[in-house]
C-alpha cells in the first residue's frame, strides 16, 4: 500500500474531522487507496471521534512517545507520526494557526522530493500558493507543490466577487465593501465565546481587516488587483458567519440578473431563510457531516441594486465546508493531474443548490 495513493490529514479539529470523514466515504470514487490521520493528544473525550474515524476506514497515526497512552484509551495507532508522513502521496494540514508553517519547516520540506503535494488551511500565510476551488484554478501550476487553502470567509467574499463581477476573466469590479460578522466560536468548541458583539479594528491601511487582504492576494494569483475593503465583528453566536456585501460594477446590472447569477453558480447555495440558525440547521440535516460544502449561502430576499451598478445584500458562510471542498479538489489534482475534474464530480451530490 505504501506505493498507493494515500492522503494523510494532520489534525482532527473543525476542518480535519469532517474532511477525513468525507475522504473515507468517497474514497473509491476519488481513487484513494488509504486515508491516514494524525492525532496529537490522547484525550479521553476525543476517544469517540477517533473511534468513529477509524470505523469509517481511516488509519490513526500518533507520535512515538504517545503510542502507549493512545492504546490505554482503547484506540490502536496504525502508524508513527513521521512514518505516516513518509508514506503519504498528499498531506493536508488542518492544525491550528501557525502550526502548519512550523510543520512545513520541521517535516514537509524534508520529504518534498517524495510527496506530491502539501496543503494547509486558513491562516498559514507563506505556506504556498493561495487557492479556492472555482476561483483561481487556472493559477495553479504543476510547480505549485505547497498550496494554501484560504479561509472560509475568504472563500465567501471571493465567490461573491467572482459571481457578480468576473465576466470571461475580465474584472468588472470597481469597488467592493464587506462586513464580516463572525460567529464567536464553533459549536464544537468551549473556549473563546464572547458575552456581546465585539467590533474589530482595521489593521491594514488600505484594505481594513485581513479578509479583504486575503481575497486581494487570492485574486493576485490571477494577475487581478481588486479594490476591496473589509470590516469585521464577532457576534455572540455559534451558528454561522454572516457577510454584508456592497459590490460596485463598471457596467449595469439588474436585480433579476444578480439573482440569476447566484442561482447559476453551482458552488453557490441560495436561500429565502433569513436566520442563520435555520440555514445552519438545514446543513446539519442535509449536509455531509452536517456541513454545507458550498462556498456561500446567498440570502435572495436581501439582494438590492442601487444606481443600476451596485449590488448589496447578505450571505452566510458555510464555515469549514467550503475549505473542505477546496482541500479535496487540490488533493485530487495532485493525485490525478489529468483526470481530477472527472473524479471530483462525485462531490456534486454534496453541493446544495437551495437551503
Amino acid at each position: 500500500m505504501a506505493d498507493g495513493k494515500i492522503i494523510h490529514v494532520v489534525g482532527t479539529g473543525t476542518i480535519g474531522e469532517p474532511l477525513i470523514g468525507l475522504l473515507c466515504d468517497a474514497k473509491d470514487e476519488l481513487g484513494i487507496d488509504e486515508v491516514t490521520f494524525y492525532k496529537h493528544s490522547p484525550v479521553l473525550t476525543d476517544r469517540p471521534k477517533v473511534k468513529g474515524l477509524t470505523k469509517r476506514g481511516a488509519n490513526l497515526a500518533v507520535s512515538e512517545e504517545k503510542v502507549k497512552e493512545f492504546q490505554e484509551l482503547g484506540t490502536e495507532p496504525m502508524y508513527e507520526a513521521e512514518e505516516a508522513i513518509k508514506r503519504a502521496t498528499v498531506i493536508i494540514d488542518c492544525t491550528p494557526k501557525g502550526t502548519g508553517l512550523m510543520n512545513k519547516e520541521k517535516y514537509y520540506n524534508r520529504y518534498k522530493n517524495k510527496i506530491k503535494g502539501f496543503l494547509a488551511q486558513g491562516s498559514e500565510f507563506g505556506f504556498g500558493k493561495m487557492y479556492a476551488v472555482g476561483i483561481n484554478d487556472d493559477a495553479i501550476t504543476p510547480k505549485d507543490q505547497f498550496i494554501h487553502i484560504v479561509s472560509c470567509n475568504t472563500h465567501n467574499i471571493a465567490v461573491v466577487i467572482h459571481t457578480l463581477a468576473m465576466e470571461n476573466k475580465k474584472n468588472r469590479l470597481t469597488e467592493g465593501r464587506f462586513l464580516c460578522m463572525r460567529r464567536a466560536n464553533d459549536i464544537s468548541q468551549v473556549k473563546s465565546f464572547i458575552p456581546a458583539p465585539e467590533v474589530g479594528t482595521h489593521k491594514d491601511e488600505k484594505m481594513g481587516t485581513h479578509h479583504a487582504v486575503d481575497v486581494n492576494q487570492l485574486y493576485k494569483t490571477m494577475g487581478i488587483d481588486l479594490n476591496v475593503f473589509s470590516s469585521a465583528l464577532k457576534l455572540n453566536t455559534q451558528y454561522m458567519h454572516s457577510i454584508w456585501y456592497d459590490v460596485k460594477l463598471d457596467k449595469k446590472i439588474t436585480k433579476d440578473e444578480a439573482i440569476q447569477r447566484f442561482i447559476d453558480n453551482p458552488r453557490v447555495a441560495v436561500t429565502y431563510k433569513k436566520a442563520a440558525n435555520l440555514v445552519f440547521s438545514f446543513g446539519r440535516e442535509h449536509g455531509h457531516y452536517g456541513r454545507i460544502l458550498d462556498q456561500t449561502v446567498v440570502v435572495l430576499p436581501t439582494i438590492h441594486v442601487l444606481n443600476e451598478r451596485e449590488v448589496i445584500g447578505f450571505c452566510f458562510t458555510p464555515q469549514d465546508g467550503n475549505s473542505i471542498l477546496s482541500s479535496i479538489s487540490a488533493a485530487e489534482r495532485f493525485l490525478y493531474p489529468e483526470s481530477y475534474k472527472e473524479k471530483l464530480q462525485c462531490l456534486g451530490a454534496f453541493l446544495l443548490q437551495e437551503v
